[in-house]
């Protein structure tokens, strides 16, 4: 898997035999779609005439299809749920618009939080949809992804640690669907703090601005039933001429796990399609977004909506 997160991809000297001077080509009249499609037309040909080896991943990218998230449970209840405020089926798009001009409308109209109710002395939390790490050629396609705002490294990797190791993770568990269960008794993953899990292992974290080692706490097991009253999923917007413009949109939606009242709403947008140094033009881990990216993490949304339930005596016994 092509992981690499401190740039466009590279994929080896074949890439650059296969992409060829066409592809790389940047038109300022083209729209980010516009481009995508005729590069991927010229690298589909320039593959199809170059002999690779077996184990040779630099024409892989051809094999990315749109997301569809109607093929998973999670996906499919994820787009079922109804929340207080849906976007527009009309996104407010005009002809001739220019992808900034697109963005700006969407980020003014449609991009916020919206937080409608909190709950205090939330022991744990259910992930109803877990992210998979992207690989390099997953994001620098326009339309694998289906939230590609969403998609950043703390919701995709290494989640334990985020929402239940002190002393970023708050929570005294965390629940996710397995998707590798043998069995109706492997069907949940929990991660919960143990002091006993792991003698002697330590965790650099940072408490108080301060680069720390702690103990690490976090032990995992699988079960048969979640027991989070609160939890939280995301899904893609999809509308016409969002992808053609490079733009893109998601939702995360906080929950009752029971009820399915819906507590809160963060709705995001990006824009890219216009990365000079890789053929495509696509790099989904930079560009602008709305809200910025980089100002909250998700887990930070999260824990505003459902307050851990955590004492300062608690966090001090667990991180000391």
């Amino acid at each position: 898997m092509k992981s690499s997160r401190s740039g466009i991809a590279v994929v080896g000297l074949v890439l650059a035999m296969v992409t060829g001077c066409a592809a790389g080509a940047f038109n300022n009249e083209e729209t980010p779609g516009q481009r995508f499609n005729r590069s991927m037309k010229e690298f589909s040909e320039n593959c199809a005439k170059v002999k690779l080896k077996p184990n040779d991943t630099a024409c892989d990218i051809l094999k990315l299809k749109p997301a569809d998230p109607l093929t998973t449970e999670e996906g499919r209840f994820a787009h079922s749920i109804k929340i207080p405020n849906p976007v527009p089926a009309d996104s407010g798009y005009k002809p001739g618009m220019t992808p900034d001009q697109y963005f700006d409308h969407l980020c003014k109209t449609e991009a916020g939080e919206f937080i409608y109710k909190t709950v205090e002395n939330v022991d744990g939390l259910y992930m109803m949809r877990p992210r998979k790490r992207a690989t390099d050629d997953e994001l620098q396609h326009l339309y694998f992804l289906e939230d590609p705002y969403g998609h950043t490294t703390d919701e995709s990797y290494l989640v334990q640690d985020t929402y239940v190791q002190p002393a970023t993770g708050r929570y005294q568990f965390l629940e996710m669907p397995f998707s590798k269960a043998a069995s109706e008794d492997e069907r949940y993953r929990r991660y919960y703090r143990d002091e006993n899990a792991h003698p002697r292992r330590k965790y650099q974290t940072a408490i108080n601005g301060q680069g720390v080692f702690v103990p690490y706490v976090v032990a995992e097991s699988t079960v048969s039933n979640i027991k989070s009253r609160y939890g939280y999923t995301w899904r893609g917007i999809n509308r016409p001429h969002d992808r053609e413009l490079g733009i893109v949109g998601g939702e995360l939606i906080v929950l009752d796990v029971k009820t399915n009242e819906i507590l809160a709403i963060r709705r995001g947008y990006m824009r890219t399609g216009f990365v000079r140094n890789n053929f495509t033009g696509v790099w989904w881990m930079t560009g602008p977004s709305c809200p910025n990216r980089g100002d909250k993490s998700t887990f930070k949304f999260v824990q505003e909506v459902l307050k851990p339930l955590s004492s300062e005596v608690k966090e001090k016994k667990d991180v000391n």
